[in-house]
């Protein structure tokens, strides 16, 4: 036997001692069991993965769901405050026509009452004036005591008719 002959017989021998070695040791078995408890961990891993993307997705949708009805809300509100503000102005151009109407009211009272009033010294005034021009005929016509007399008669009687 050669060297080289000898050297791969060793060779194979240690190679079976070696594998004899790692079945002794059951060592196929705790690789195995090893790679089990990984592929156990992974899926682990993905179904709580699974678990916390479905959990999101259902909170996403409620999220949604929450942003749908505050702004359904909100157009709610502003719908309302365009409601109340037209309200408002409704009450507040009733309010400012009410005013209006009695503020010319007012006024068209003042002005009958001035023009009653102007009316009433106009009247006055041209019965003043009738007494003393009717005063001034009566003395240039009448004279003398009985004159004076009618005069002041006249005078009372017209003054009284005139007011």
């Amino acid at each position: 036997m050669d060297a080289t002959s000898s050297a791969s017989l060793w060779a194979f021998i240690s190679l079976l001692i070696f594998f004899g070695v790692i079945i002794y040791l059951k060592v196929p078995g705790k690789i195995g069991s090893a790679l089990d408890g990984k592929v156990a961990a992974i899926e682990a891993e993905l179904s709580e993965a699974t678990r916390l993307r479905e959990e999101a997705s259902s909170l996403l949708a409620a999220y949604k769901q929450k942003a749908a009805d505050a702004e359904l809300e909100a157009q709610s509100i502003v719908a309302e405050a365009k409601q109340l503000a037209e309200i408002a102005t409704a009450e507040a151009n009733k309010a400012l026509d009410e005013l209006i109407a009695r503020r010319t009211k007012a006024a068209e009272a003042k002005i009958a009452q001035a023009e009653a009033q102007a009316i009433a010294e106009v009247r006055s005034r041209a019965a003043d004036v009738a007494v003393a021009a009717a005063e001034k005929l009566l003395a240039a016509k009448a004279s003398g005591p009985i004159g004076a007399d009618l005069v002041a008669k006249g005078i009372a009687e017209v003054a009284g008719k005139l007011n």
